[in-house]
């Protein structure tokens, strides 16, 4: 048995179904051998995408991988990597490598030293006897703690080499070794937050790794405390819930901001509380609560009065003895909170209405979103989005249902990351209508892995947001565009979509938003990928955008 021929068996024998892939590399024949289906993409971006909608989807209980070539694979699957890093991500990478005898030497591209900034953990399989040791020191890396990619490189002359004891002694992986809270931390924590008079529950991605949605709703229910959740966290709580307050990054609903703003408390729970661009602001003066499985959030970007560092199912759960001990068993509060949010939410939506219903030509996008929302069902559905407008768009208004329902994403917001992202989503809830968000920039960037999509027989939905221009540019680039029309851009991408044998629709008349994506979920119910194309005006307006 060769090298690569090993990690194969490995990567079966840890669960993995799918190999997402481009040329050259060895792995790829291994991996076909061993019962693994190799799903091979148009631009290596797009399949470290793959991968990482396929782990997000799964909580990384089931790791994407995407296998590269040396050079110039590993050069094109860089962006990937750093969307999968930023966002904490876990996926496995298995680039090859320059032969030994050329590693070291100029021009060589060297995944192990120029990975480093991008991956949680990245080793060279530099002799074949080590591979079982390596790939066990990476499915370690992957399992445990905070998520993120992890790498292997395999050099293209050992991935060859045979090893030395074909015996493979390999056992599954431990799943995520989980901590519990520090006692005295959790019970100061359930006083300051039960004496709160205005608490709100800022609840991130840590929630959904550590399936811990019921004791969210349960804690929540048990204090009458408004949920909010991160760009990343969103359907870590259900946002059709009488608590829910909906998701905060860049821009935010109408009802987050108003409790937010009030807030004396807010409890952090699988969060980072980093200060970016894709996160909200919180407003000073709040105190803080802040459990994170990573201590080196705590204190990064606010001074935290009452830090939890452990798993965050399990602190909930510390959490929900520890306020029961104090208030009882009976809810806290009465149904004031519940009305409260309604009055809100009506009111924030009434200001949205006539964008959200809009009838004129062109369309405006916020209609393509709402009749999408009331067509759908969000339980039916993964939704995610691609970068600028349509993620500012979509994200407020989009009421999520069940977890993982919605792959928000963007700490790295490169174009065109959506695509990938829902073909693994596809992959990973075949029973699911996946749809990705995007505009006619992105669509630029990968639009043409569409095809793969099509042609591996993935039936995603893809909507193209096209209004001819970047209409998130607009202040930014006014004089360039006033001189030399730099924003306008040009395209009919559903013919694109024909011609690389997916169903396409080109849809002009607001009417026909609904009865389109009707359509489009019958022709994915029979097998076939759908891009729906819609024209519509460079709508600029974002809900409360940096309030904070």
């Amino acid at each position: 048995m060769n090298t690569v021929d090993l990690v194969a068996e490995i990567l079966k024998r840890e669960g993995v179904e799918y190999l997402s892939c481009f040329p050259t590399t060895p792995v790829i024949e291994s991996a076909a051998a061993a019962g693994i289906r190799p799903i091979i993409c148009r631009q290596e971006r797009v399949g470290v995408g793959i991968a990482d909608g396929y782990s997000r989807v799964n909580n990384g209980s089931k790791v994407g991988v995407f296998a590269m070539q040396s050079g110039p694979g590993a050069e094109n699957a860089y962006a990937g990597v750093a969307t999968a890093y930023s966002d904490s991500t876990p996926i496995l990478l298995l680039p090859t490598g320059h032969p030994r005898e050329r590693q070291g030497i100029l021009p060589h591209f060297n995944s192990v030293t120029n990975f480093a900034g991008v991956t949680k953990y990245v080793e060279q399989i530099n002799i074949p006897g080590r591979t079982t040791d390596v790939m066990r020191r990476a499915f370690a890396g992957i399992y445990q703690g905070r998520p993120g990619p992890v790498m292997v490189e395999i050099p293209s002359d050992i991935a060859l080499e045979e090893v030395p004891d074909a015996t493979i002694q390999w056992g599954k992986s431990f799943p995520n070794l989980s901590s519990s809270g520090n006692p005295k931390d959790v019970d100061a924590a359930a006083h300051a937050l039960i004496t709160a008079r205005y608490p709100v529950i800022h609840a991130g991605q840590g929630v959904l790794y550590a399936d811990a949605t019921d004791e969210l709703i349960e804690l929540a229910e048990l204090l009458s405390i408004p949920v909010m959740t991160t760009l990343l966290g969103k359907s870590a709580f259900p946002e059709t819930h009488s608590l829910a307050l909906g998701s905060g990054s860049g821009v935010m609903s109408g009802t987050l901001h108003h409790f937010m703003q009030r807030a004396d408390i807010v409890f952090g729970i699988g969060c980072s509380f980093t200060k970016h661009g894709m996160s909200m602001n919180i407003p000073e003066g709040k105190t803080m609560i802040h459990s994170s499985n990573d201590d080196r959030d705590i204190n990064k970007d606010y001074n935290i009065d009452y830090p939890i560092v452990g798993d965050a199912k399990l602190i909930l759960r510390q959490m929900i003895d520890a306020c029961q001990d104090l208030v009882g068993n009976g809810k806290r509060g009465d149904l004031s909170v519940e009305q409260e949010i309604v009055k809100e939410r009506d009111a924030w939506l009434n200001e949205w209405r006539g964008k959200l219903t809009y009838s004129g030509r062109p369309i405006n996008p916020y209609r393509v979103i709402w009749d999408f929302m009331h067509t759908i069902p969000p339980q039916d559905a993964i939704v995610t989005h691609d970068s600028g407008s349509p993620r500012d768009q979509i994200m407020p208004f989009y009421r999520s249902e069940g977890a993982r329902s919605y792959l928000g994403w963007g700490k790295s917001h490169g174009l065109g990351t959506g695509l990938g992202l829902n073909i693994g989503a596809k992959l990973a809830k075949p029973e699911k209508v996946c749809v990705n968000f995007m505009g006619d920039a992105a669509f630029g960037m990968t639009g043409l892995d569409f095809e793969t999509a099509a042609r591996a027989g993935v039936p995603i939905i893809t909507v193209v947001l096209n209004n001819a221009t970047m209409a998130v540019e607009t202040e930014a680039m006014a004089t360039s565009h006033e001189l030399f029309g730099t924003r306008d851009l040009g395209g009919n991408y559903a013919d694109m979509a024909r011609a690389m044998g997916g169903y396409a629709e080109r849809i002009e008349d607001p009417s026909d938003v609904g009865p389109a994506f009707q359509r489009a979920r019958q022709v994915t119910e029979e097998g076939k990928a759908v891009l729906l194309e819609f024209i519509t005006s460079s709508e600029v307006d974002t809900s409360h955008k940096r309030a904070f």
